[in-house]
């Protein structure tokens, strides 16, 4: 197969993942090229054939497009990985794909909250606060509320992931949300509120 080009062999791998063909999928998963290694990957996901070991090691791929890839076939798959740990990677992409991935899991609120509220990048931030409300543990509340102090986009979601919450914190924070000087803050807190 190294005789075809990247795209052929990308092709390869995601009509391997639409046919059912687990060999040929396999086959390219250490392609010298990430975008086939992340497709070979997918397919495996789509066929529900990922094992722990071929996510595991997809998530110290040096390519992060492949390590992003590893943490939606841990989810797409329903891969038993722990994923805590890709939080700390180095490409914002990868942390805020695992962010989410950790949200539909349900798992790493501990980790997820550290992220919220510390990490430099933004988009991470709001994925772990969207991940903290997806999972709703009050444990990840403190996270959520410091959130609703954040950028726009970032208090938005901290509005909208109150809505796993109860208590006079959530009601005090959406009282104030209900005020904010970003339009879309407010129209979430008051969507809310009509619930």
């Amino acid at each position: 197969m190294q005789t075809m080009g990247e795209s052929e062999r990308r092709r390869l791998a995601v009509l391997a993942g639409h046919q059912g063909d687990e060999a040929a999928a396999r086959s390219l998963l250490a392609d010298p090229e990430p975008t086939v290694r992340a497709a070979a990957l997918g397919a495996l996901a789509r066929m529900a054939r990922a094992t722990p070991g071929d996510v595991t090691q997809a998530l110290s791929d040096r390519d992060p497009a492949v390590r992003r890839r590893a943490c939606e076939a841990a989810v797409r798959g329903a891969v038993d990985v722990d994923l805590r740990y890709v939080l700390d990677d180095p490409d914002p992409a990868v942390v805020e794909a695992a962010a989410w991935a950790l949200g539909e899991k349900e798992e790493g609120t501990v980790e997820l909250a550290r992220v919220a509220t510390e990490h430099s990048d933004p988009l991470c931030r709001e994925a772990a606060v969207a991940a903290l409300g997806a999972i709703g543990d009050p444990l990840g509340l403190p996270a959520i509320l410091a959130a609703t102090h954040d950028r726009p986009a970032i208090r938005r979601r901290a509005v909208i992931a109150l809505a796993a919450f109860e208590g006079p914190e959530v009601d005090e924070a959406l009282a104030r949300a209900a005020g904010d000087r970003d339009w879309q803050v407010r129209q979430a807190a008051e969507d809310l509120s009509d619930g």
